[in-house]
């Protein structure tokens, strides 16, 4: 075998090729209604995907790998039945032309053990497409932090998806993807925000994380479930904090969104994807593997 053959395949046992992946959490495409929001530029989102059953829009999703989507358990009430499901990546439009779509198959759908009701946590689900998805200036991947990143109170994120843009308003027109820009608040003051809701007692479980307004106005909305709210990180890197969970209303005063918070399920999407890259996480071609990246190309090059 030549040295380069040798190479090639100590480099495939060792998994260092992993390093070379499509990168996660950079959209090609710069971007400059969900309730209160605005229409996205096409391709600012680009791990955005729309997952419908039925011939109809129910939930977003975002791209985590090339055969994996990260969504919602609540979207999918029977985990077990997937032949219903269609999921779009690089779609912007609901209603519109998408000349940069591409249409996917559900092959499962991975959700935690005990999940029951999104208020009562564990609501994620990992959506194992028929076929994997092409990258392209539309369809890219989002980062997923590692179980230790902090999205503190205050940071500026972005939620995005098709749902509706007041309660009980669908999106109109075309359905152009919509963007908002949301902080993140504290377990702490949003437990405190729902507890002024004298009807119905919600808690703020340890795997949700808050993102919205105390007075209420912006916020993710009936048909956003399973969506991301994505932060960038001092790098520029978007990385994916929440997913979509619920709310009593949408964009209602002491009433923010509540999402499933990415870092308390970083060993279920390790178990499920384990080539699936967290951002936070020392790169497998980082430390270590760079020096013996190094060594092999001495070694077998000399």
């Amino acid at each position: 075998m030549s040295p380069m053959l040798q190479f090639y395949a100590i480099c495939c046992a060792t998994g260092i090729f992993v390093a070379f992946a499509q990168q996660c959490g950079r959209p090609t495409i710069a971007t400059n209604r969900i309730v209160g929001g605005q229409n996205a530029k096409e391709g600012a989102w680009p791990w955005q995907v729309d997952i419908q059953s039925g011939g109809g829009h129910i939930c977003g999703g975002s791209i985590i790998t090339e055969s994996w989507i990260l969504s919602a358990a609540h979207c999918f009430p029977n985990p077990d039945e997937v032949t219903s499901y269609t999921v779009y990546a690089g779609r912007y439009q609901l209603n519109g032309v998408n000349r940069h779509q591409s249409t996917h198959g559900v092959s499962r759908v991975v959700i935690p053990t005990g999940y029951r009701d999104a208020q009562q946590g564990k609501d994620m689900a990992l959506v194992q497409l028929t076929g994997p998805v092409t990258w392209s200036d539309y369809i890219q991947p989002v980062c997923l932090p590692a179980a230790g990143t902090l999205f503190p109170s205050g940071m500026q994120c972005y939620v995005t998806g098709w749902g509706n843009t007041r309660d009980n308003v669908p999106l109109a027109g075309v359905g152009t993807l919509q963007e908002v820009e949301v902080p993140i608040i504290s377990q702490s003051s949003c437990q405190d925000m729902y507890g002024t809701n004298p009807t119905e007692v919600v808690g703020i479980l340890y795997d949700m994380i808050c993102a919205g307004f105390a007075q209420g106005g912006k916020d993710s909305c009936q048909g956003d479930s399973g969506g991301p709210l994505v932060c960038q990180m001092v790098n520029g890197t978007w990385v994916q904090a929440g997913v979509v969970s619920f709310g009593l209303g949408c964009a209602h005063p002491n009433q923010p969104g509540v999402y499933a918070r990415v870092t308390a399920f970083s060993n279920f999407i390790l178990d499920t994807v384990p080539e699936v890259r967290l951002y936070g996480r020392a790169d497998r071609l980082g430390g270590g593997g760079a020096a013996l990246l190094a060594a092999l190309l001495v070694l077998l090059l000399s």
